[in-house]
């Protein structure tokens, strides 16, 4: 899925099909599937698992499912399941007529634990939720067996129907898998399957009362779609006991496998959903959609390219092992593709005006200025120049430092696409704030090239005072002020590390007129500054409203670091 052009890192699934295929253990069919729980908005650690389930399924030449695991009414709603399925497809993820909900498995998963129970292998328990985390023991010591434990098939299968026609109340009866309460592995130790919730569901509506747990659901799901490969993150890994134990008791072979791999973790954010969804609720950012947030749909308003998402998934490989990716290994991927397909334009964050004394006060020239010159094909545009100008206030110094190539007085510098300029004077205000820069413009360095051959070290942009507007751009930077927000220490807030400077918003910046007819999503290089978009929601004064994606690097601004 990949547009980076660099090789793959490494794969161990991938590795391990390559082995299955050769032994003849796998008869080439692969089936692969995203199975989100509803209960909120996807974010970039889903996207490489999206990634890694449509990758793999590509590769093989194999069928891709999407699946909503909705077995749980209390917290799903359809607006959750509208953003997973607007996320996936945006990331290009194309699961064609291959969507299901577990929901619409319902009557199969029941009669699956009716069977379970003819077996012998499920009983109807009444333990209360405080009796039951007593009975199960602990990491060191086994658990003791629940008194109904013992109920006969006839008793279960009764008590069973009866959860279903909604005679009991919730947390009255569960029904349990009866394995081993002595198992090391905890989740081994007759587990729940099915649990009472007189609770609307989104899709079923009230036609029941009984749903079956995640870990229950999930591999009968995988079995009735026929799945080959169920890739899931490792906190998984331990469940997968239970997994093979259900599918072995009630499925056929060939069966699914499951394996795991290392979830993906980024600096200075956080993935759990109950944070996101705290951070939301909290008004610590403005929605699921907030482009400091890492949910998919944030990425997207923020700019980010569904194809720098995708190269950055398959970059950063697919391992047993957890660790902290750092942010600007994405923010890498992402400039790597606006270079290429970003527009570029001219916008002045902080004005200083430039009156250039020699101009003709009338004059209005328009400057070819380049598109992309990583990509001559889309062409050039018309920039208006005139005598008044605006630059960024940070290129000029009345007194330079050594190294600083820029305006000062008796300094000469090229204004990008325009002529060379020299600045003479300025202008101060009461204060003896500086509020205007005197310069004379050569008029035979036009496009930037002097015909006696001077040099110049310093090209600067601008826009032209008279042609320009202001609108809102948002500066969005990372969300927490520190890198690994789980190494928070326990008992503080991880609110507290918040970042305050995470969004800045600046109304005074100077666009270049052709911005006006940017369209919401609209991505482009702010020349000298970062890369941009069009906010896909809001407008400041019936114009648009810009959000950074991310910085560029500025050499200046390295040298300023270092001395401080």
């Amino acid at each position: 899925m990949s547009d980076n052009e660099t090789a793959p890192a490494s794969n161990f699934i991938h590795e391990m099909i390559d082995g299955e295929i050769k032994t003849g253990k796998s008869d080439g069919r692969i089936v692969t599937r995203f199975p989100p729980e509803p209960n909120g908005y996807l974010h970039i650690g889903h996207a490489k698992s999206i990634c890694l389930n449509y990758g793999t399924a590509q590769k093989y030449n194999g069928t891709f499912h999407l699946r909503f695991d909705d077995t749980n009414p209390t917290k799903e709603d359809t607006e959750y399941v509208e953003s997973i399925m607007e996320d996936v497809r945006w990331l290009g993820a194309d699961w064609k007529d291959k969507l299901f909900f577990a929901s619409d498995y319902f009557e199969k998963f029941y009669e699956y634990a009716v069977q379970l129970i003819k077996l012998g292998k499920a009983y109807v328990c009444e333990l209360s939720d405080t009796e039951m985390r007593e009975y199960r023991g602990t990491l060191t010591a086994p658990g003791k067996e629940s008194p109904y434990r013992n109920r006969s098939v006839e008793e279960n299968l009764d008590l069973f129907a009866r959860m279903r026609a909604g005679e009991f109340e919730d947390g009255s009866k569960v029904l349990r898998a009866k394995i081993d309460m002595a198992s090391p592995n905890i989740h081994m130790r007759d587990p729940v399957i099915y649990r009472i919730r007189h609770t609307s569901h989104h899709r079923s509506g009230d036609q029941w009362c009984i749903y079956p747990m995640y870990d229950f659901a999930h591999p009968l799901e995988d079995a009735i779609e026929h799945i080959t490969h169920s890739i899931c993150t490792l906190e998984f890994e331990i469940h997968r006991p239970f997994y093979d134990w259900l599918l072995e008791s009630l499925v056929p072979a060939p069966r699914p496998q499951q394996i795991e791999f290392a979830r993906l973790n980024l600096t200075n954010t956080v993935m759990s959903k109950r944070k996101l969804l705290e951070l939301v609720k909290e008004h610590n950012v403005s929605g699921w959609d907030d482009p400091r947030m890492p949910t998919i749909s944030g990425l997207r308003r923020r700019g980010v390219p569904p194809e720098a998402i995708r190269a950055f998934c398959e970059g950063i490989g697919v391992t047993k092992y957890n660790s902290l990716t750092d942010l600007s290994l994405l923010e890498y991927y992402i400039r790597e593709n606006l270079n290429k397909t970003a527009k570029r334009v001219m916008v002045v964050m902080n004005p200083l005006k430039v009156i250039l004394d020699n101009y003709p006060d009338d004059l209005v020239e328009e400057m070819d200025a380049v598109n992309n010159p990583e990509n001559p094909e889309v062409g050039t545009r018309k920039v208006p120049f005139s005598k008044v100008l605006y630059i960024e206030r940070d290129d000029f110094r009345e007194e330079a430092p050594k190294k600083f190539y820029r305006l000062a007085p008796g300094a000469e510098v090229r204004l990008r696409y325009a002529y060379f300029v020299k600045c003479v004077s300025v202008d101060r205000d009461g204060n003896g704030e500086i509020t205007a820069v005197h310069c004379t413009y050569d008029p035979e360095t036009r496009g930037g090239n002097a015909p006696d051959g001077r040099k110049v070290k310093g090209t600067i942009h601008w826009v032209s005072a008279k042609h320009a507007f202001n609108t809102e751009v948002r500066l969005y930077d990372r969300l927490f002020t520190v890198e690994n927000v789980g190494d928070i220490p326990e008992g503080e807030d991880y609110r507290s590390y918040l970042n305050p400077d995470s969004l800045k918003i600046v109304r005074g910046a100077m666009m270049e007129p052709s911005l006006k007819e940017a369209k919401k999503g609209d991505r482009f290089q702010f020349e000298r500054i970062g890369y941009f978009c069009v906010d896909s929601k809001d407008e400041f004064e019936e114009k648009p409203v810009f959000n950074r994606t991310v910085q560029l690097k500025d050499s200046w601004a390295k040298i300023e670091a270092k001395k401080n």
